[in-house]
């Protein structure tokens, strides 16, 4: 497994990583199989893979708990990543964010609690609070660093000018956001303030949430409760027009002799050598089809290519409903 740097933390992690999320909530959660999901990351772990993405909130603590599990005799093979910030009621019912010293000792705790471990290798502020400063957040982050419970600090989804503001407090080593052919936002101010400070970037949901993957062809195709169905992207006009650009895609791709999804991740790669996605599955054959774009080598011409079909705002619809679009680049 081909290993990157984030940033200038000295911070090594596989160039692929693997999002944990979807094996405990959001996409086809009546799909949910535990003792499947750890024999996927154990398949990762057997294939070099050491870098795993979780969050407090991701099945309301199931999926900690889940990962704490599947690592369990294996700590030294992994840079664990999870988050905090997005606050849920016992029922799961979404409370808003938080971003307080008491809030970030309080959770780093229970994270450390449910993943078995003592210490987190990188610890993000899953969503910024606006009522919040910065300064505090990373403050009391710090703190947990100093305190031997963190080895290194990360934001998700923050504007450049609050993540200037916290680069000040502590160094930050990563900053996680959605980034694929078909969210290509980061480019404009995300990607130069980054890399003007020395920050990695880890990309979430490199395969736009498995529609760059090519096998959907309607809104029929996820269940009722599948967290999508809510996704602007994936309703009425805006399926079908996204579908005609990932059609493309899919030629170019066959073409190439590899799938739509290796495609749409060896492109985040050759972005530069800074950026690691972080492809989730709950399947070990989708986990093989991810790990083999590593393989695809994306020529200039072709790089162009793909500009030409997918350029920067192609995507049809927002990547979020209204009310979680509230909560990004703040």
């Amino acid at each position: 497994m081909i290993e990157r740097t984030l940033g200038k933390s000295g911070l090594k992690v596989s160039a692929v990583g693997l999002g944990c999320m979807g094996m405990s909530e959001f996409y086809h959660p009546n799909q949910m199989n535990d003792e499947e999901s750890v024999r996927v990351i154990h398949r990762y772990l057997d294939s070099g893979g050491n870098f795993l993405d979780t969050a407090d909130m991701y099945g309301s603590g199931h999926n900690e708990q889940l990962v704490g599990k599947a690592i369990r005799g294996r700590r030294d093979q992994v840079v664990l990543a999870t988050k905090f910030g997005n606050v849920r009621g016992p029922d799961g019912s979404f409370l808003g964010v938080r971003g307080d010293a008491a809030y970030v000792r309080e959770c780093c705790d229970a994270s450390l609690k449910r993943l078995g471990v003592d210490v987190i290798d990188l610890y993000y502020q899953h969503r910024v609070d606006p009522k919040t400063p910065i300064e505090e957040t990373v403050g009391a982050m710090a703190d947990l660093v100093r305190a031997g419970k963190v080895r290194h600090l990360g934001l998700s989804e923050a504007a450049p000018a609050t993540i200037r503001r916290a680069a000040q407090v502590h160094p930050i080593t990563a900053l996680q956001t959605e980034y694929s052919l078909w969210s290509r936002e980061p480019e404009e101010a995300i990607l130069p303030t980054i890399r003007e400070l020395g920050i990695g970037f880890v990309a979430y949901s490199p395969l736009g949430r498995g529609f760059l993957t090519g096998q959907f062809r309607s809104i029929d195709d996820f269940p009722a409760d599948d967290y999508r169905r809510n996704a602007p992207r994936f309703q009425g006009e805006n399926f079908q027009k996204n579908l005609d650009l990932v059609e493309k895609i899919k030629a170019l791709a066959a073409a190439k002799g590899c799938s739509a999804s290796q495609l749409a991740i060896a492109w985040v790669l050759a972005q530069g050598d800074d950026l690691v996605p972080i492809p989730g599955t709950k399947r070990s054959h989708y986990l093989d089809e991810n790990l083999g774009a590593l393989d695809v080598q994306l020529t200039s011409d072709e790089l162009q290519q793909i500009d030409t079909i997918l350029p920067a705002g192609a995507a049809r619809g927002n990547r979020y409903a209204d009310r979680a679009m509230q909560a990004i680049d703040r």
